[in-house]
């Protein structure tokens, strides 16, 4: 396939019929976006789940779910992992990081952990979730979806052996499962945030390691009744070598999470409502580091169409500000935008469209003080590309 670009291309618009001009177009526009993984290349027909963050070298390091046969969210799915060192102009071959076999590895969710004091320039933790079966397998009883991290200590060009934190971060019931789990509280699926996770940086819990997360409880009934789910979250406050469970956050069906801290040292979760009644997010505020949870509530100011969203905290010129990304629109998952507040999340001021068309799950990083970045799906079957934005371009967006 040739793409032309330019003058050329315009004049070759000219010639084309009325009905073939929407599938040249389309051709045209993908040429203008810059693809991190793209279905269909290097081995897997899909990629999905994006996750980024920098390193310490100030790497930019995207992981997302590979997917051999389809973009099914059960089967042979693979962890995977490239790398850029120009901001996220270009990017490296693929690496492939976890590999389950025939079965699922999933919902990467990566920190990096800058206090460590073994490791002078941080150790990187990713973890995720495996699967040797499907959700409803799971939600049965008749397969758990374990929980796992590895660890890099020089930003991610090798990795250790993974570590299974099941016991310490779900609570799952299959006792014919092996091995067999018997835990009272009976969670069925449990899943990582996905994207990334955080650590603190300020505040009583300075260097606390969190993931945000979220489980079912019981047995699958009613394939469209989520209420039996919650959002939740585990920690560690020894770099990894224990981690414990935050309480559920209180309204039903809660899903996908991400968290970020605050400017006191306070904690947001920001959570997918798979309520289809509702299209707005849930926010969840934890003064205790996750210990506890001081208030949960729907905000009328964040819609979303039932995706996942990311989100990122930061310093610009003296202020703070919380950067949320998801599909805004609430009857598609179009609209890619980034939504901001200047108040720790009490209101949501500006909102920057990234993207009018497809659009599903993101990731936000910060590239440097002036620059975000975020990596984020073309729909659930259109691959995963990235953007950059100066922050001062995003903080003039007034929400529309």
């Amino acid at each position: 396939m040739i793409i032309m670009k330019g003058n050329s291309f315009k004049k070759l618009l000219l010639t084309i019929p009325p009905l073939m001009f929407l599938q040249f177009s389309i051709v045209y526009a993908q040429s203008d976006y810059n693809y991190v993984f793209e279905n269909g290349k290097e081995g897997y027909n899909c990629f999905r789940i994006p996750a980024i963050i920098k390193s310490s070298n100030g790497d930019l390091l995207a992981f997302a779910e590979a997917r051999k046969k389809d973009c099914d969210d059960f089967g042979d799915i693979d962890l995977v992992m490239k790398r850029s060192s120009n901001k996220g102009k270009t990017w490296s071959s693929l690496e492939i990081i976890v590999d389950n076999g025939v079965n699922k590895t999933g919902d990467p969710a990566p920190v990096l952990d800058i206090y460590n004091p073994e490791y002078k320039n941080g150790r990187i933790i990713l973890l995720y979730n495996n699967s040797t079966g499907s959700e409803t397998d799971v939600r049965l009883g008749k397969n758990v979806r374990e929980t796992f991290y590895i660890s890099s200590p020089d930003n991610g060009i090798t990795w250790s052996e993974p570590v299974n934190i099941t016991t310490q971060v779900h609570k799952p019931y299959a006792p014919d499962y092996k091995p067999a789990y018997n835990f009272k509280e009976d969670w069925r699926t449990v899943a990582n945030t996905p994207g990334h996770a955080f650590q603190f940086t300020r505040g009583k819990y300075k260097k606390r390691i969190y993931v945000a997360a979220n489980h079912s409880v019981g047995p699958k009934n009613d394939k469209n009744d989520f209420n039996n789910y919650r959002s939740h979250g585990f920690y560690s406050d020894d770099h990894g070598q224990s981690w414990k469970l935050t309480p559920d956050i209180e309204i039903p069906a809660g899903n996908e999470s991400i968290a970020t801290e605050l400017s006191d040292g306070a904690l947001l979760q920001n959570i997918r409502y798979q309520n289809k009644n509702e299209k707005h997010r849930i926010l969840a505020k934890s003064t205790t580091g996750g210990e506890s949870w001081d208030t949960a509530y729907v905000s009328k100011e964040l819609p979303e169409p039932i995706c996942q969203g990311s989100m990122i905290s930061l310093k610009y010129k003296k202020n703070f500000y919380v950067l949320f990304s998801n599909p805004r629109s609430q009857t598609s998952r179009t609209e890619m935008a980034i939504t901001t507040s200047d108040d720790d999340g009490a209101s949501w001021k500006y909102s920057m469209l990234v993207d009018k068309g497809n659009s599903a799950y993101s990731d936000l990083a910060q590239i440097n003080k002036l620059t975000i970045g975020i990596i984020y799906e073309r729909g659930n079957k259109g691959g995963i590309v990235f953007k950059t934005y100066k922050l001062k371009e995003i903080l003039q967006s007034k929400t529309e």
